[in-house]
């Protein structure tokens, strides 16, 4: 009998760095994890060491093939799926990034943003890339970087200098970065995110480049999602081909098994992401989602999804912890939440980044309204998990009134990510949704669809009825709340928003 054989998922993530080894029916059956420094320069600045991210990847696939007792003969493909609009610009010849990683939080670029709206407003470049100008998309910060950086603009013209999101730098290093060829490759659905990209043809945009002022010399060759683009070296996993990436949002919809049109998940994270499946038909919202690419499998056609974007979620919990110090840890987050019976009329925003879908508004900041001197840091706690359920609720409003021309609408939500172990939050988030909540088995669904679709290229997989197979359910919620209760509480939540707005201008600056 044949020993079995494995799928390695790297997951680069906005905090830490994963590799997990999953058998055939979707189990995981080991892995590593890392966190990497979050750095803050100034407000509202959020960048990450490359370099760092490098190298807890390798140290992370070793360790996670140590825990499985494990070597590459037993790995079949590499997949990776990352954190999806941060970039990266680094020197072809040395491999040195030629400054620190940009994250898809940061807001350093809003100015550049308002510039290029003056000609044509926030939505110039939707008809061609199916997103709004904002600072959370890849291609301003390449600009930025290219403009503020010395030399940095007439390299990349001469082809000394490399741009990429997190998959393509892992890639490129992983099929022997400097010193051995390393593959310059994005896939499109990180390629969808950086706003340079035509929807249509899956292609860079040469006019809407030089808009924005990004040198196309820099930009890798975009692929589809799942086919092998090379193979590791050298090192531990020296040979095996790495066959599928996924941005992170796509790959959770992926190991959720949403390949149908109609189909959603809403994944709960550093932030909350949403993505409803429209099959191969690019639909345009009209109520502030966003149109991206879901995945496309070798060359089959594309298929696209509406996505909903929030900021801030589970990092609000991390701030909880390590900027106001109430809890110790991110679970203790629940049971302080527990210590008060209801949120004590307060309501916590957190528009650190401004607020993403469905307002798309950049000069809103975070507030906490609704103090009194009976609040207490278990009603902060409560508001603040609260406030991941409204965001939501927000985003399933908005995508509920796309849907109808997308599928159908929304009967219960599909979730994963670290926050879904949080069964407070999730009777909650049932609660104010007024539909039902579905966990699955497996919770950490983004490593999976990075498996999923390293696999499927190498025949690991036949195809994606075994994928639909693998899914099973674990946990469902029905709502429990009086109807009229939930109203009144999503009133004080949008009352709460307005107070967000219009903070950020020339004097916060």
């Amino acid at each position: 009998m044949s020993e079995p054989t494995y799928v390695l998922a790297i997951d680069q993530g906005t905090t830490s760095t994963r590799a997990v080894v999953v058998d055939h029916d979707g189990r995981f059956v080991a892995s590593d994890q890392l966190e990497h420094a979050q750095i803050f320069p100034r407000a509202g600045w959020v960048e990450h060491d490359a370099l760092e991210i490098w190298e807890n990847t390798r140290r992370v696939i070793g360790g996670a093939l140590g825990k499985g007792n494990l070597n590459s003969a037993a790995i079949v493909a590499v997949g990776i799926t990352n954190q999806r609009e941060t970039v990266v610009v680094w020197d072809r010849t040395t491999g040195q990034p030629v400054h620190h990683a940009i994250v898809w939080q940061d807001t350093r670029t809003q100015a550049l943003v308002d510039e290029l709206a003056t000609d044509g407003g926030p939505e110039r470049f939707k008809p061609i890339c199916g997103l709004p100008l904002a600072t959370y998309f890849s291609g301003p910060k390449i600009r930025w970087i290219l403009d503020h950086v010395d030399g940095a603009r007439e390299r990349a013209e001469a082809g000394e200098l490399l741009a990429g999101t997190i998959d393509t730098w892992v890639l490129w290093n992983l099929t022997g970065g400097a010193d051995d060829g390393g593959i310059h490759v994005t896939d499109v659905t990180n390629a969808s995110r950086t706003m340079l990209m035509d929807l249509r043809t899956l292609t860079w945009d040469e006019a809407t480049c030089a808009a924005m002022g990004v040198s196309m010399a820099m930009l890798p060759e975009i692929r589809s999602s799942s086919e092998v683009y090379g193979t590791c070296k050298p090192g531990i996993l020296d040979g095996v081909p790495v066959a599928g990436i996924l941005g992170d949002q796509q790959a959770a919809t992926f190991g959720q098994a949403c390949l149908r049109p109609g189909t959603a998940k809403n994944t709960y994270g550093t932030g909350n992401f949403m993505l409803l499946n429209t099959g191969t038909e690019i639909v345009t919202s009209e109520a502030g989602l966003l149109t991206t690419v879901c995945y496309r499998l070798g060359t089959e056609p594309a298929v696209y999804a509406l996505e909903g974007s929030i900021a801030v979620t589970g990092s609000l919990v991390q701030w909880l912890r390590d900027n106001l110090g109430i809890i110790r840890s991110a679970p203790d987050v629940e049971q302080l939440a527990l210590s008060v019976e209801d949120n004590g009329g307060v309501y916590f925003v957190p528009a650190f980044s401004g607020l993403f879908a469905p307002h798309w508004r950049p000069d809103a900041r975070g507030v906490i309204v609704g103090l009194t001197r009976f609040a207490n840091k278990g009603h902060i706690a409560r508001a603040a998990l609260e406030s991941t359920a409204y965001q939501t609720r927000e985003v399933l409003d908005a995508m509920q009134e796309d849907a109808e021309r997308a599928g159908g609408r929304l009967t219960e939500l599909k979730v994963d990510g670290g926050m879904v172990a949080n069964e407070m939050l999730m009777q909650f988030q049932a609660d104010i949704l007024g539909v039902d909540v579905v966990r699955p088995k497996v919770a950490e669904t983004t490593a999976l669809g990075a498996a999923y679709a390293a696999g499927l290229a190498v025949g690991h997989w036949a195809s994606t009825d075994e994928i639909t197979a693998n899914w099973a359910e674990d946990r469902r919620w029905s709502p429990r709340l009086d109807p009229a209760e939930r109203e009144r509480l999503l009133r004080n939540w949008a009352k709460a928003v307005t107070r967000t707005l219009d903070w950020v201008n020339d004097d916060t600056r």
